[in-house]
């Protein structure tokens, strides 16, 4: 029987736990910027976007707002959170020129999140401007992170402007356990844009959910079934600790190795080979052509294959989901940065990326903000 395998916070590449991927990777002790061809670039334009420990960055992630139209109990109050305020959001237009400028260092594919990206007036515009930005391997990969809440009314749209690839967050499939957990009565809404979502070209469709014990933890199976039914491929994530509250526990958690656990009591599962630097672990369900994965982020953390950058909702650079530092790019554009000076910065900031995230260090320190402002 196939089991989830664990893998540690990441050492320096003199002495790697998980190697990183070679066909994403540079020398690691090349200076960072430095040419894979051995000469040595003449300008922030050149070499990839590689940080000291060789990670070459590969994907972007933008949060289009902080705000939701859920109040999920383990994400926000059930009042909300202070909202950044309008001016200090980033325009469409600054969005499209910071991507343009890292699809030039070598971003090939953009997941946009939130909060809930669909509260965003002008969505459909943004994917289309997006996907008409060239990358080094033709128009950039646009997909999106969201609740499915509003989906049904702007699917076709969306498609049609060059989404690729959707990633629906359902927790259950009970729908007095939605309200509870949500607060909000919207099941029927969020069953709505699955059911336009399956309807849609864009595949895969994912379901990502977060395992919480006392909360989901007996309907992982349930989850599963519901992904086959509607064509979408189902992954469990560990809830991390990036709550408002402050309050998560590592003690209380559900780990990836409970939650396979779980799911082979009624389901056969076949590991899929190599992940790459896809952070799940994926298994074929047998007798179907379904696929479930697990995010084990806390306690199989997928460091040393990351490719990752984030874009805050109001222009912070941020080179890790956990980094308590983030570099300021709203102010540089909005104080006449060239892009060249929105390289460099986006370069320190990869550079100084960590090998891990640390959650098992002992003065690990949660980040300041929530999930709903980083973006995920």
């Amino acid at each position: 029987m196939p089991t989830v395998r664990v893998r540690t916070a990441q050492a320096p590449p003199s002495a790697p736990s998980d190697p990183v991927d070679p066909a994403h990777s540079v020398d690691a002790t090349r200076p960072v910027g430095a040419s894979t061809s051995g000469t040595v670039p003449g300008g922030v334009w050149d070499g990839p976007l590689v940080d000291s420990f060789g990670r070459v960055h590969r994907d972007l992630r933008i949060s289009l707002t902080d705000k939701c139209n859920l109040r999920c109990t383990y994400c926000m109050p059930a009042e909300g959170l202070p909202w950044l305020a309008k001016e200090n959001v980033l325009t469409t237009d600054e969005i499209e020129r910071v991507a343009r400028v890292l699809a030039r260092l070598g971003i090939v594919e953009v997941r946009l999140t939130g909060g809930e990206p669909l509260l965003r007036p002008d969505i459909v515009d943004v994917v289309r401007r997006l996907h008409a930005i060239e990358g080094a391997e033709g128009p950039l990969d646009i997909s999106m992170t969201t609740n499915a809440i509003r989906l049904d009314r702007v699917m076709e749209d969306l498609e049609a402007a060059g989404l690729s690839r959707l990633n629906i967050s359902l927790d259950t499939v009970d729908p007095e356990r939605f309200k509870e957990l949500t607060r909000r009565e919207r099941f029927s809404a969020v069953q709505a844009g699955i059911a336009a979502a399956r309807e849609s070209g864009l595949r895969p469709l994912k379901i990502n959910a977060v395992a919480m014990r006392g909360v989901n933890d007996d309907e992982f199976c349930d989850l599963l079934r519901f992904a086959i039914d509607h064509e979408a491929q189902l992954r469990f994530i560990e809830q991390m600790p990036l709550d408002a509250g402050h309050v998560w526990s590592r003690h209380t958690m559900v780990d990836g190795a409970e939650i396979f656990e779980k799911l082979s009591a009624e389901f056969d599962l076949d590991p899929v080979g190599d992940r790459g630097s896809s952070p799940a672990e994926v298994f074929r369900v047998r007798g179907t052509d379904a696929t479930v994965g697990v995010i084990a982020s806390v306690t199989a953390p997928f460091c040393g294959a990351c490719d990752r950058v984030r874009l805050t909702a109001d222009g912070q650079l941020r080179n890790c989901l956990f980094a308590r530092e983030e570099s300021d790019l709203l102010s540089l554009l909005r104080s006449g940065g060239s892009d060249e000076d929105v390289a460099r910065m986006i370069r320190a900031s990869i550079g100084a990326k960590r090998p891990g995230h640390g959650i098992d260090d002992p003065g690990f320190l949660q980040p300041d903000r929530p999930m709903s402002a980083i973006g995920g």
